[in-house]
């Protein structure tokens, strides 16, 4: 099982949305919401080298924010990495 990590805000619509596309294939996530939490969104712009919510991680590898996420699926490379 994948291990998936996706750092969020709670009033981002595009975290939601990467969220639901994530749990519409049953997948399994650590949540770490940066609201407030400098530290927190430090250790994401360090891994991700963005600023910007959603970023994704999957087995450690980067995958972006939400656009890249739909857009690995679309290409079908989201289930093998699941």
């Amino acid at each position: 099982m994948a291990k998936i990590v996706i750092f969020t805000k709670a009033t981002c619509p595009y975290c939601h949305r990467a969220k639901a596309l994530l749990n519409s294939k049953g997948a399994a996530f650590d949540e770490i919401a940066i609201d407030g939490d400098a530290q927190k969104r430090e250790v994401m712009i360090e891994r991700s080298g963005r600023t910007t919510v959603p970023q994704i991680f999957i087995n450690g590898q980067h995958i972006g924010g939400c656009d890249d996420l739909h857009a690995l699926d679309a290409r079908g490379g989201l289930d093998s990495l699941l």
